[in-house]
């Protein structure tokens, strides 16, 4: 895609000898929130790590804002622009709302106004604001996503990649949260996400990756996975029929 901000291409690599990416390759578009799908195994976070710098690759290349970015650490990545939003609740618990969202400028290289970021943030999240002298472990599960989100920010990415937003989330909060990453798509910053509930990512979405065995089955736009009776039956298991009822 010539307005890509993201490429992944032939990524070989896994753990000891067991390989999971067998050759993935795919791109993401710019201001846009792209949603990876498949089945459990597929590959699907070990994409994430390997963007992220998490897993070395054996083969492969990954281009980020035109720049070869395969295997870089992770401080470089997050002065590059890419910040990563893992699976579960990754909070300090006894440390405020607000000082939760700094340490997410830790990494930030100097001359950065910091102050004003966090404010930033804090416009985006007003239940963090109101609670933002509290501490951290008395948010709600849906909060504590909202307050991860937040503390990824503070660096000004031009791409978030979040790994299951919606676990353990009530059905509003999982509204909210999508809400709050479509916002984040209408500002300027590009999404990739891997989430379980697949229908409703997908409608959020403006593209969709499905992945089977480490390899890109397809990559198309959101609306078209979701109208091909074919990936219900081959990658999610009926997980779309089930989440439609």
């Amino acid at each position: 895609m010539s307005d890509a901000i993201l490429s992944v291409s032939n990524l070989v690599g896994g753990y000891g000898k067991m390989t999971i990416l067998n050759g993935t390759t795919f791109s993401v578009p710019k201001a846009t929130i792209t949603t990876i799908i498949g089945p459990n195994g597929a590959g699907k976070s070990t994409v994430f790590k390997a963007i992220f710098g998490l897993l070395k690759l054996r083969e492969g290349k990954i281009t980020f804002a035109d720049r070869d970015v395969t295997n870089l650490s992770q401080r470089a990545l997050l002065n590059a622009g890419i910040c990563y939003v893992p699976q579960g609740r990754n909070i300090f618990a006894e440390l405020s709302v607000r000082h939760n969202i700094e340490l997410g400028g830790v990494a930030a290289e100097r001359g950065i106004d910091l102050p004003a970021r966090i404010e930033a943030a804090l416009d985006l999240f007003p239940a963090l604001r109101r609670k933002s002298t509290q501490q951290a472990s008395t948010l709600s599960g849906g909060e504590q996503k909202q307050l991860e989100i937040a503390r990824s920010l503070l660096l000004d990415p031009q791409l978030v990649l979040i790994d299951e937003p919606s676990i353990g989330l009530s059905p509003l909060m999982v509204q909210q949260t999508f809400n709050i990453l479509k916002d984040l798509r209408d500002r300027g910053v590009t999404i990739l996400m891997i989430e379980q509930n697949a229908r409703s990512a997908l409608e959020i979405s403006d593209f969709g990756i499905v992945l089977e065995l480490g390899q890109t089955r397809m990559v198309d736009k959101a609306e078209r996975i979701l109208n091909d009776p074919r990936i219900g039956q081959l990658f999610l298991g009926g997980a779309m029929e089930e989440s439609a009822a």
